[in-house]
């Protein structure tokens, strides 16, 4: 494996750095000495739940220890970026306001549509493009939110928190939770001065993804299934509450996958199927889907993280082809297929799996871990790599 540092060598430099030793680190990560030193000796495969624990373990997350990228390069500073960002969600204009205007709003229709183009480039694993943008955006829709009529003002607002929970959601995948979690908290604010009563629990379901990537297991599933109780459905609720109460049960279902509250995890897959039923399509009322298709894809993934590999290679094959489905909850289903061929020993079909992600979406796989901790398994089972696991290693950055 020919990344910058190893997983074995940024385990051993962060456990050195926190002055641990290997039986310290086993204990507090609640593993065997032999399992940390084989990881830091690079041999075997990593399990997901053996580098959730030794990550909680080390005060680190599961992207860092896979040397997941933290920034997002540009040939030009004014393209925008990370930074650029940062800049444009923590403004001091309500600080030295003069009673001049220095960003010129939208009308209220170019604004809607503006978010609705950024979720797009979301949903396209178009992190590039939202770095340049969203610098330039966020300040103009805040600029709409004061200079839109009071009557206008509450859907104004609701753009914001839209375009905050995207910004929130990018910087997640470009490794910088703290930018990430200001975006969403900011977005929730926002949101109470908007129209929409659904919007706000919807946002949460960003929240509890934020802890769950960052390990706050139980966090997430209590964000997401609080939340979820002041939405239960009854028999005349719309079915955009459906589907907003769905999204949040399911949510809580993969964080209590992660947490290995299995049985729990099956009920809440049962109630989430229900409400997909319910609602009988992929709907998109938040810019998040929600309907049976999506359930279906979680569930494989709860499957996954829990390492029942052959069910969640199953589920995986189920996915309808049809299903509108954005590309990359495609491409997040891709890689949990690939995982199980890789588990259960179909190394072929893996790759099959890999170079299809690839084809499909380039620039999203640039800043996941996941697979290329996949295709690094798979160079690692090979005497000698040649072929389409050789193009596809190298496509990851596994090979030089």
């Amino acid at each position: 494996m020919d990344l910058s540092t190893s997983l074995g060598e940024r385990i051993r430099q962060r456990r050195r750095r926190a002055g641990m030793s290997q039986q310290q680190l086993a204990h507090r990560a609640e593993l065997s000495l032999g399992v940390i030193r084989k990881l830091e000796q690079d041999r075997g495969a990593a399990r997901i739940a053996t580098l959730q624990k030794v990550a909680a373990a080390l005060d680190v997350t599961v992207a860092w220890l896979l040397d997941k990228p933290a920034a997002l390069p540009s040939a030009h500073a004014e393209a925008g970026g990370v930074q650029a960002i940062r800049a444009a969600l923590t403004t001091v204009d309500d600080l030295v306001d003069d009673g001049s205007e220095l960003t010129a709003p939208m009308v209220l229709a170019e604004a809607k549509r503006t978010v609705t183009y950024l979720w797009g480039a979301y949903w396209s694993g178009r992190f590039s493009l939202l770095a340049a943008l969203l610098p330039t955006v966020l300040p103009q829709l805040r600029a709409t939110v004061r200079a839109v009529p009071a009557a206008q003002r509450p859907t104004a607002a609701e753009a914001l928190a839209r375009g905050l929970q995207v910004a929130g959601d990018t910087l997640i995948h470009l490794a910088h939770p703290d930018a990430a979690w200001f975006a969403v908290r900011e977005a929730i604010r926002v949101a109470e001065d908007g129209g929409d009563e659904l919007l706000a629990a919807v946002l949460r379901s960003s929240v509890s993804w934020q802890l769950l990537v960052g390990g706050r297991y139980e966090d997430a599933s209590r964000v997401a299934l609080r939340t979820a109780s002041g939405l239960e459905p009854t028999g005349s609720s719309s079915l955009s509450q459906i589907s907003a109460y769905g999204l949040l049960v399911v949510a809580a279902a993969t964080a209590t996958a992660r947490a290995g509250r299995s049985a729990q995890t099956d009920e809440l897959l049962a109630v989430a199927g229900e409400q997909a039923d319910r609602v009988g399509c992929e709907r998109s009322d938040h810019q998040t889907t929600f309907g049976p298709a999506k359930v279906l894809m979680l569930a494989a993934d709860c499957h996954v993280v829990q390492e029942q590999y052959e069910r969640g290679l199953q589920l995986t094959r189920q996915l309808p082809s049809e299903a509108p489905l954005t590309l990359t909850t495609r491409a997040r289903a891709l890689t949990d297929r690939a995982l199980c061929e890789t588990r259960l020993g179909m190394d072929e079909a893996a790759v099959g799996t890999l170079r299809a992600m690839i084809a499909m979406a380039p620039e999203w796989l640039s800043h996941q871990s996941l697979p290329r901790m996949i295709a690094a398994e798979l160079v690692e089972r090979q005497r000698r790599v040649s072929g389409s696991l050789a193009a596809v290693a190298a496509q990851m950055g596994v090979l030089a």
